[in-house]
C-alpha cells in the first residue's frame, strides 16, 4: 500500500492531477465563447470506473488503515457511486467492504451495482428508509463485526465529511494551477463534500453548485463542511447554489437534464449521468441563460464521474433507445 509522504494517512489510489479539457462545441452550443468553457475530468481518476469520491476515499480510507481496520462499512442508494468505489477502495487496499443500501435486492441489477458485486462487496438491503435510519443499520452492521472480532471503519455517506472534503481542497489547488484565470466552476451537491472542499480552496465566489436532491439542506450541508475545514463559520448565504434542477426528485429524470445528457454527448462525445453530472451540466445551461455565467470568463465544469450509474437508471436507457430507433 502506498501512502502520500507529505500527509501520511492519505492513501493513494488514483493518478493526479486530473486533466482539464476545453470542450468548444459545447460552449458554442450553450452560447459561451469557444474558449470560455472546459472540463475537469474527475471522471478519469481511474480506479473503480472513476469519479470524485476516490478523492475523499483516499483521505477516510487512509484514516481507516491507520486505525487497523479489516473492513469499510458506508451507505447509499442502490446506484451510489461513493459504493461503487468505496468497494472499489477495499478491493485495492485489501479490505472487506460492507455497502448498507436503501430499496430491495430487486431494486437494481446493474449499473453500479453490478460492480459492487463485481469488487466482492456485501450488500444489506436496509429497505424504504431514510438517511438516520440507514446510518443506523450501517452502525449496526459495524457493531456485528466488531462482535466477530473485525475493526470495521464506517464510511460517511458519499465519503462526506471534513476529513473527506480535502480531496477538494487538493482539487480546488489543481484548478488554480491549471486555470488561474478561473471565473466559476460548476459542480452537483450531492453529499457536500466536494462542493465544500472548491469553496475553501477558491472561495464561495468562484463555486457554483447545482443541488441534485440527495439531502434535504444543501446549503446548511455544505457550509457545515466548509466551516469545518476552514476554522471560520462559512454561513450558507454566502453560496452560489441553484436549487431548480432537482424536478420530481432525486431518482427521476428532469428533461433539462436529457437535454444537458444529449448536448453534452452530441457536442464533444462527453457521457454524463442523469442524477449528477446531468443535473450540474443543466444547471449550467441555466445559470448562462439568466446571467449568472456569462461569455469572456473561465467556466470549468466539473466533471465527477457517474457513468455507470447511466446503465442503471432505466428512464434515460428507455429515452436513449428511443431516439436510437427514431421515436424520440
Amino acid at each position: 500500500m502506498v501512502f502520500d509522504s507529505r500527509t501520511p494517512q492519505r492513501a493513494l489510489l488514483a493518478t493526479w492531477p486530473t486533466p482539464l479539457e476545453p470542450v468548444p462545441r459545447l460552449a458554442s452550443a450553450l452560447g459561451l465563447g469557444q474558449d470560455d468553457l472546459w472540463i475537469k475530468r474527475d471522471d478519469l481518476t481511474g480506479l473503480g470506473g472513476g469519479g470524485n469520491k476516490i478523492r475523499k476515499l483516499e483521505w477516510t480510507c487512509g484514516a481507516a488503515l491507520a486505525d487497523g481496520a479489516t473492513h469499510l462499512v458506508t451507505t447509499g442508494a442502490p446506484q451510489s457511486n461513493h459504493a461503487r468505489l468505496t468497494a472499489a477502495a477495499g478491493a485495492r487496499l485489501g479490505l472487506d467492504v460492507v455497502l448498507v443500501l436503501a430499496g430491495a435486492p430487486d431494486s437494481s441489477t446493474s449499473g453500479n451495482l453490478a460492480l459492487d458485486g463485481l469488487f466482492g462487496a456485501t450488500v444489506v438491503w436496509a429497505g424504504n428508509v431514510g438517511g438516520e435510519a440507514l446510518g443506523s443499520m450501517a452502525e449496526q452492521a459495524a457493531e456485528q463485526l466488531r462482535s466477530q472480532g473485525a475493526v470495521p471503519a464506517l464510511i460517511p455517506f458519499g465519503g462526506s465529511s471534513v476529513l473527506g472534503a480535502r480531496g477538494y481542497v487538493e482539487c480546488g489547488r489543481e484548478l488554480l494551477t491549471q486555470a488561474p484565470d478561473l471565473a466559476t466552476v460548476v459542480v452537483a451537491v450531492g453529499s457536500g463534500g466536494t462542493m465544500a472542499g472548491l469553496v475553501d480552496a477558491l472561495g464561495a465566489a468562484r463555486v457554483l453548485g447545482v443541488h441534485c436532491g440527495a439531502v434535504n439542506e444543501p446549503g446548511r450541508t455544505v457550509s457545515d463542511l466548509a466551516s469545518g475545514l476552514s476554522g471560520t463559520r462559512c454561513a450558507p448565504e454566502s453560496l452560489r447554489l441553484r436549487l431548480d434542477q432537482v424536478g420530481d426528485g432525486y431518482s427521476a429524470l428532469a428533461e433539462p437534464v436529457m437535454s444537458a445528457l444529449t448536448l453534452a454527448a452530441r457536442t464533444e462525445g462527453i457521457v454524463l449521468d442523469p442524477i449528477y453530472t446531468g443535473r450540474a451540466m443543466a444547471g449550467l445551461a441555466a445559470a448562462v441563460k439568466d446571467g449568472d455565467i456569462t461569455p469572456g470568463q473561465r467556466t470549468v465544469f466539473l466533471h465527477s464521474g457517474g457513468l455507470p450509474g447511466l446503465f442503471g437508471h432505466p428512464t434515460t436507457l428507455a429515452r436513449v433507445q428511443a431516439a436510437l430507433i427514431g421515436e424520440g
